[in-house]
């Protein structure tokens, strides 16, 4: 006899792959927050109108680093909070850099002086701040950025060694505002830029502690028990369970170089990360002058980002996931769509129905 949740879940799966959804719009504002622990925020979405979505598009990646002089980068960052969907039918009051989750790839190159603005607007309704784990000086810059509704501070700081680093809030409790959405990368390239590639990515992954249970319809709360236990309800790539499937799947040819900065907000797991049917040709989990070859599945740590590269040489579809295979039945997971002629001297057969994959 099989059990109810697994039908659950495989009918779940199903509606993932076969249900699309609608452009994203800005998060709606939210009303204020009572206590860090529980947390309540009225939705404004009407029913049947467009839905608030705070997924970032995966191809949206700044532009390479072709020039080798350090110069002067300015940085605005603006704190949105707001509710907004989470999974179909399910809304959580996320609090946001720039109004996804992700927050923005910030792309700098090694020598750099970066000047960071982050402002605060004065219709929401907590402090802020960020650590950018690319800063050397204290609190990784959240010493002295934090903002009250209403404020703007400025932090300046050098960007001296390379590699793909997280930033997120750290105003306490910093888990909670990492839960609540408030993470992404910034990339901080070496003199003369990354080596070209052919298309660039953004994946972050990171885990949802909802007071109502996974699939359950309705606006849910943070919940900090769960947070604190170590127990997500639901698990995703860049703010949404279809951000990466039905919302903006990767999308590639054959023969091309691919790129992705990859990072795992947390707060609390990590994550495997693998693509099903590749191999990563290189792994940048350090310094861009070092990688490791040929990799099925890494681990990033919780709080930490890295870079992979690999070539896409047969088409089809590839699925994103972290290979604790069981938080795909918590909404992770993603497709990479590759298109271009077949390569039947690297791979051919008879495609069959319920593979898994």
């Amino acid at each position: 006899m099989i059990p109810a949740r697994w039908l659950t879940i495989s009918l779940l799966l199903l509606v993932l792959t076969a249900c699309a959804a609608p452009p994203a719009m800005p998060i709606a504002p939210s009303s204020p927050m009572p206590t860090p622990t529980e947390i309540h925020m009225h939705p404004t979405p009407t029913p049947g109108g467009p839905k608030a979505l705070v997924v970032r598009d995966p191809a949206d990646v700044p532009p390479p680093i072709r020039r080798t002089e350090p110069t002067t980068v300015e940085v605005t960052l603006t704190v949105r909070e707001g509710v907004a969907e989470l999974a179909d039918g399910v809304t959580f009051p996320f609090w946001t850099f720039d109004g996804t989750v992700p927050g923005p790839l910030i792309r700098v190159m090694e020598g750099d002086t970066v000047v960071l603005h982050l402002v605060n607007p004065p219709e929401n309704h907590v402090s802020h701040n960020i650590d950018l784990h690319a800063v050397t000086g204290p609190g990784g810059g959240a010493t002295v950025t934090t903002v009250a509704p209403g404020e703007t501070k400025t932090l300046t700081f050098k960007a001296l060694k390379a590699g793909a680093y997280i930033y997120h809030c750290a105003y306490p409790p910093a888990p909670l505002h990492i839960g609540m959405g408030m993470y992404g990368i910034i990339v901080v390239e070496p003199k003369g830029g990354l080596p070209p590639v052919d298309r660039e990515f953004y994946v972050v992954q990171g885990e949802w502690y909802t007071s109502l249970p996974f699939g359950q319809p309705g606006l849910a709360s943070f919940d900090s028990a769960k947070a604190q236990a170590e127990r997500p309800e639901y698990f995703t790539f860049n703010g949404h369970v279809k951000a990466l499937t039905d919302l903006h799947p990767l999308k590639a040819r054959t023969g091309e170089r691919i790129r992705i900065f990859f990072g795992v907000g947390g707060p609390n797991v990590g994550s495997n990360f693998h693509i099903i049917g590749e191999i990563f040709d290189r792994v940048y989990t350090g310094s861009p002058d070092t990688f490791v070859a040929n990799e099925e599945t890494v681990y990033v740590p919780p709080g930490s980002a890295a870079i992979f590269e690999f070539v896409t040489e047969v088409p089809g579809r590839y699925v994103l996931v972290d290979h604790a295979l069981w938080r795909m039945m918590r909404g992770l997971a993603g497709y990479l769509e590759v298109e271009g002629p077949g390569r039947p001297d690297l791979f051919q057969g008879v495609p069959s129905t319920g593979s898994g994959h």
